[in-house]
This record gives C-alpha cells, sequence and structure tokens, in this order.
C-alpha cells in the first residue's frame, strides 16, 4: 500500500450530536453575543416559531478582553496581558478541554491572538485544545471566523483522539504508508493537517461520496 486516503463523518456527527468538548472563547471587548446574532439571513423565511440553533459555547464560557485593533491591523487599544492570565485562570476553573481565540480584525493582524495563545498555553498546559481564528480562517467577517473557530475547538479533541487511534491501529497491523484526510472541498490534507484544522472535516465522508 503506497498511499491511504480516509474519509469520514466523525466530525458532522460530533456537531449534530452534541457531543463535542467543553470549549471556551476568548473574543474582543463587545463581541461576546457574535454567536447569537449571527447573520440576518434565516434559513426559513416566514416561519414566526423559527428558533436559532444553540450556540456551541454558552454565554457564561465566553470572555472578553479590553483590546481593538482598526480594520487594517494597526492597535488601537493594546491587549493587556494581565487581563489575558486572569481570564485563562477562569478557563481553568471552568473545566474547558477546548479554547478559541477571535479578536477583532485579527485576519489583519494575527500578533495578539498569538500572544493570547502563549498566555493560555502557558496557564493551561499542552492538554488544553487551543485555536486562534487568524490560523483556522484568517477573513474577513466576525461571525464566520468566530463560528469556524468555535467549530475547529468543538471536534478538535475528538477528531485528535480518532485519528491518532487510526494511525496507530494502522501501524498496527503493518500498514505504515502515509495517511491523508479527505476534507469538505473533496481534497485531501494530512493527518497533522487534519488534527490542527478539524473544521475543515465537516462535510468529508458527503464530499467523498460525491466524488466516488
Amino acid at each position: 500500500i503506497d498511499r491511504l486516503v480516509h474519509a469520514t463523518t466523525v466530525a458532522a456527527n460530533t456537531i449534530l450530536e452534541h457531543k463535542g468538548a467543553l470549549t471556551g472563547l476568548i473574543t474582543t471587548e463587545g463581541f461576546r453575543d457574535v454567536l447569537e446574532m449571527r447573520r440576518l439571513r434565516i434559513p426559513v423565511m416566514y416561519d414566526l416559531r423559527y428558533q436559532k440553533p444553540s450556540p456551541l459555547v454558552p454565554r457564561r464560557r465566553r470572555y472578553e478582553v479590553a483590546e481593538r485593533l482598526d480594520s487594517a491591523g494597526d492597535v488601537i487599544h493594546a491587549l493587556s496581558e494581565k487581563e489575558v492570565e486572569e481570564v485563562a485562570k477562569r478557563l481553568k476553573d471552568d473545566g474547558v478541554d477546548a479554547i478559541a481565540i477571535c479578536l477583532l480584525h485579527a485576519h489583519a493582524n494575527s500578533e495578539p491572538e498569538k500572544t493570547v495563545t502563549s498566555i493560555l498555553e502557558r496557564v493551561l498546559g499542552p492538554d488544553v485544545f487551543i485555536s486562534r481564528s487568524s490560523e483556522v480562517l484568517p477573513e474577513i467577517r466576525e461571525y464566520e471566523r468566530t463560528s469556524t473557530t468555535v467549530v475547529n475547538c468543538y471536534i478538535g479533541p475528538i477528531i485528535g483522539r480518532y485519528l491518532r487511534s487510526l494511525s496507530d491501529r494502522l501501524a498496527g497491523i503493518g500498514i505504515k504508508c502515509p495517511i491523508q484526510i479527505m476534507h469538505s472541498a473533496g481534497g485531501v490534507m494530512s493527518i497533522d493537517s487534519a488534527i490542527k484544522k478539524p473544521a475543515h472535516l465537516v462535510e468529508s465522508g458527503p464530499a467523498a461520496g460525491v466524488i466516488a
């Protein structure tokens, strides 16, 4: 066997069944409720009883930090490392398994998010899965970037365990060829990339079905 390509519905099932990791969110002051506000578009235009799906991170585990960049990525109000440390301790007390970081205009300047990441890693250790929006989806629009980063964290620990187990079990039966994982667009990515950015796997299984 020269190469093995694997598609999976684990990511989609984890979201649909609400069995993801206990996730927290750190965002810019004033943007705590972006997951609820979403966009003006609604799937069912004339259904007055339509209820939005509940956010994957409840409000009590969404924390704000007082920092601000302008749209070009220039600093208006600098990030306070002490404030981030306090938020990190609160998230540790919450017992979270994963933390999403999504600061305003991070697609234009990723440095504040990198600073938050380093502080979280220092306070929480290596066992907590951390994603920053400037790495997962470095694009304009706060809702899309925030929700995608939250999904990445929500399924991250589950996908990580699944893919490591897959790799170990294949090696155990003598299959040591490169393993690639199909992503939602129908292309492939390495196991390491899939573990780091599992949000790209949500439509992995259906994409493979279409290609087949």
